[in-house]
Order: C-alpha cells, then structure tokens, then sequence
C-alpha cells in the first residue's frame, strides 16, 4: 500500500529548527515530504535556508495528504499573511486529515477558530489568549496535546511534536515510540537499545 505523503507549510521566517525530527524521521519511514507555499516562488527560512516548494497552497487537497504540518514563523505575529494555510488546516480537519502546529502554526489555528472546541497547547496560555480565541480553557499546560486529528506544540518542544506526529500515524507505537522519545529528548542510552532490537 502505498502511502499519502505528508505537506510540510513553507513560507519566509519558517523556523527551521522545529520539524526537522518530525520531517527527518518520517521520511526515513517511507513517507514523501512535499513542500506546500503561498506560491511556488522561493521562500527564506529563519536561519536563511532558501526553500523552491513542491506545490502551491491552493492545489494541496486534504485527500492527497497524509498529513499537513504547519510550522512556527515570524508571519504568524505580525501579519495575515498566512492565515490561508489556517484556513487549509480547517479543510483538512473537517475532512478528518491530520493537522500538526507548532509555534506561531497554533496561533493561526486559534485565529481560525480551530482551537475553541480542542485541547491543546503552544508557548504559553497568554500568547495564544492575544489572538482573541475563544479556547483558553481547553489550553493545556504540556509539552505537546493531541486531541483528535489536531496536535499542537510550543517551539522549544520538537521532540514532543514529533512523537505525537509519529503516533497519530503509527510511525512508532508503545515502547518503542518511548524510547525514541526518551533518545532524542532526554539523551537516554538505554533507549538506543530499545530503538536497535525493533530494528529503528
């Protein structure tokens, strides 16, 4: 069976640092990542990585898609720049696809409404309370939430982001998705034993 592949959003300020383990790992687990701008024009990451993507925004469909995964960037904050990769991910939830955001991609789900009715998290209650949402009780104080098909995340959590990424897909499951958890966040070694004998 041959897998849908996973978007990852591009746009200029992208943080780099924050799905680099959930793009890394996944594609080591046979899944395509495909690129998904505004616009299939060039766009500058925060750490000046220059990105040509794979498809513009208005020719991604949520059921061609594994997955959308919205990361953090300056533009969340201060402009609506982005605000039609929010309106996407509501396409994607209502059509029952997976949605991933960290960072600043919480804010644009909060700005959308998509945060009213699910739990979740991001860098902290306050900053996603500016946006005006209606979903402050439902913030949880946690690394990473997973409610339904939408996972959130702060932007010092890209490890928590892609465990909850690779266990909504089934990438890793039970120990085995601890003990990559317990690897790359908490240096464990005897993870690395764990990760060895499944053949990771």
């Amino acid at each position: 069976m041959t897998r849908k592949p996973v978007h990852l959003a591009v746009y200029d300020t992208l943080a780099d640092w924050e799905t680099g383990h959930t793009t890394a790992y996944l594609a080591r687990s046979g899944y395509e990542i495909r690129t998904v701008g505004a616009s299939l024009d060039p766009v500058k990451s925060i750490g000046g990585l220059r990105i040509r993507p794979d498809l513009a925004l208005d020719d991604l469909r949520p059921e061609d898609s594994a997955l959308l995964i919205l990361p953090g960037a300056d533009l969340w904050d201060t402009s609506d720049d982005l605000a039609p990769f929010a309106r996407k991910a509501r396409e994607f939830l209502e059509a029952d696809v997976p949605v991933a955001a960290i960072c600043g991609g919480t804010a644009g789900l909060a700005r959308e409404g998509l945060l009213d009715d699910r739990a979740h998290t991001s860098a902290v209650s306050f900053y996603l309370a500016a946006t005006g949402y209606k979903g402050g009780e439902r913030y949880v104080d946690a690394d990473a939430v997973t409610d339904g098909k939408l996972i959130t995340a702060g932007p010092t959590e890209p490890v928590a982001f892609a465990r909850e990424v690779f266990g909504l897909l089934g990438v890793y499951e039970g120990e085995v998705l601890d003990a990559w958890y317990r690897l790359f966040h908490d240096s464990d070694p005897e993870a690395y034993a764990v990760l060895e004998a499944a053949g990771q």
